[in-house]
């Protein structure tokens, strides 16, 4: 995808853990592409190892494939806007936390900062969801940041209707073709996803 050669990504990562260990592939994929990409972590995903994968494993398999060390502090996601360091940023996996903190103008993680930061730019901000509650307590803030300027979401399904009926989970598969939408600003549709 040639639209992605050059471009510099920031590569936001939340503590959604289980999705930890897919994010090599997705990351592998864009600097395959050509793209610049700047790893950002939140706080919880910076400092807290689980049983998914160590805080060093992440940190480690980002700063490898990137070539870039993670962002890790609010202090250092601030220059994002000011020095116009990126084109897109991508949330992935994006919590419902951060769902909730960006819809509502919440600063107080390195994830919500280099969001703000960055769209203060009038620049893209991709959302790959992955949460237990977006169907029930962060169906609103999902809602709002659809219907906000710059937020796009990476199409999405309910990953376990059977035994986590309020769940959505991204197709990070189609992360390369959301961002190529989102820089031409347009949502990359279909939105919602059918799985078996």
């Amino acid at each position: 995808m040639d639209s992605l050669k050059g471009l510099r990504i920031g590569l936001a990562v939340t503590g959604s853990f289980c999705m930890h260990r897919q994010l090599a592939a997705v990351l592998d994929n864009l600097v395959k592409e050509g793209a610049d990409v700047y790893p950002i972590l939140s706080y919880n995903s910076s400092e807290m190892s689980t049983r998914f994968m160590t805080k060093e494993d992440l940190y480690d398999t980002l700063m490898r494939i990137s070539g870039h060390a993670p962002i890790c502090t609010i202090k250092d996601a601030e220059p994002i806007g000011p020095k116009k360091l990126l084109d897109v940023v991508v949330v992935i996996p994006a919590t419902g936390n951060t769902i909730s903190k960006l819809a509502n103008s919440i600063t107080d993680t390195p994830v919500c900062m280099a969001c703000k930061s960055h769209l203060r730019n009038n620049r893209p901000i991709v959302i790959a969801v992955s949460t237990n509650d977006a169907l029930s307590g962060n169906a609103k803030n999902i809602g709002l940041l659809l219907s906000m300027k710059n937020y796009y979401f990476v199409p999405f399904y309910q990953d376990d209707y059977m035994r986590k009926p309020f769940s959505l989970l991204a197709d990070f598969s189609q992360v390369n073709e959301t961002i190529d939408a989102a820089m031409q600003g347009y949502q990359l549709q279909p939105l919602l996803l059918a799985r078996d």
